[in-house]
């Protein structure tokens, strides 16, 4: 069982390939926050990110850098550089191209590729919400895999082709997850959050039995025996690690899937309440009020009603974000 996997399907996260930004001499440019994660990808050159509250930071060729929150922030060729907003329609433009959006003047000495993640709000597992606001990784930090997948996207920004659309959100997925592995076997320091599972064999094993078989009547004393450790040693590492119990996890998760099979499926209160586990319907209901302050039918009905809002956000070749991605309605 993949974790990683099961809580971005579950959270709804998808990447959206914004557009290649050049820039010489002095240069500056400013973006608003947007609900969306941004990440940048440094190619050739430097250029210096400056989010509200944080110390410029330089990015340097092959740096990756993610901004979980979407903050509003500057991309400069100096800290003190003029900074000017960003001009939406040229954006538009050369993304429509397949051309650089261009700033400062001379021949071209930066190069950064520029994508969004969006999903769903209203989705239970916090992926970016548990990540740094500014998750900066450098050119070292980073595998041959995460280098080769950036080369790819500029060369497929540069010159787009067939299905050109498709490829590049697909290859903006895949650079996010190289971005968690590399931050999750570097940062030492990282707090207690869900993050923690993939940190530790143990709880790896223990969780990917629960997501296996979310319906099952687990125990936390069931739990430690399927992965050959005691209970005590199974709340220990869950503690330090995730910062909560076996047993909120595993309710959590039923709670995770049972919000995106009333979002996405016509599937009966009965069923799903069924399949996670519960004896009842009543019984499912009481436990989805409980963790989520909101009865499953009415949850189902706003989460609906969220999802039709999204699917009628401008996208990326109507209108760019402040990451050259699809506008909030924010």
């Amino acid at each position: 069982m993949d974790v990683l996997s099961e809580m971005l399907s579950v959270s709804s996260v998808r990447g959206s390939a914004g557009a290649r930004i050049t820039a010489a001499g002095e240069w500056g440019v400013e973006w608003a926050g947007d609900r969306d994660a941004v990440v940048y990808a440094v190619t050739a050159g430097i250029a210096y990110l400056i989010v509200d509250g944080d110390t410029p930071r330089m990015l340097m060729p092959g740096d990756v850098v993610v901004l979980a929150q979407g903050s509003g922030h500057t991309l400069a060729s100096a800290p003190s550089a003029p900074v000017h907003s960003c001009d939406n329609a040229a954006a538009v433009d050369a993304r429509l191209r397949g051309a650089a959006l261009a700033l400062g003047d001379g021949g071209a000495r930066t190069h950064i590729l520029g994508a969004s993640y969006s999903y769903d709000f209203a989705a239970p597992v916090p992926v970016f919400a548990v990540l740094p606001p500014v998750l900066h990784l450098s050119a070292p930090q980073l595998d041959a895999s995460a280098s080769d997948i950036v080369t790819i996207l500029g060369r497929e920004l540069a010159a787009p082709g067939p299905a050109t659309d498709l490829l590049l959100d697909r290859l903006v997925d895949v650079l996010l997850v190289e971005v968690m592995r590399a931050w999750l076997s570097t940062d030492t320091e990282l707090s207690a959050s869900w993050w923690g599972v993939l940190r530790d064999p143990l709880l790896y094993s223990a969780v990917s039995k629960i997501h296996e078989e979310p319906g099952r009547p687990w125990t936390t004393e069931s739990l430690a025996r399927e992965v050959s450790t005691s209970k005590q040693t199974l709340m220990r590492r869950f503690a330090v690690f995730t910062g909560t119990t076996p047993g909120k996890y595993i309710t959590d998760w039923r709670m995770n899937l049972a919000a995106r099979r009333l979002r996405d499926t016509d599937d009966s209160l009965d069923t799903i309440a069924t399949d996670l586990g519960y004896a009842s319907e009543f019984a499912f209901s009481r436990a989805f009020r409980r963790e989520r302050q909101i009865p499953p039918g009415r949850y189902r009905s706003r989460s609906r009603d969220v999802g039709s809002r999204s699917r009628t956000r401008p996208s990326s070749t109507a209108e760019p974000a402040p990451s050259i991605a699809p506008t909030s309605d924010t």
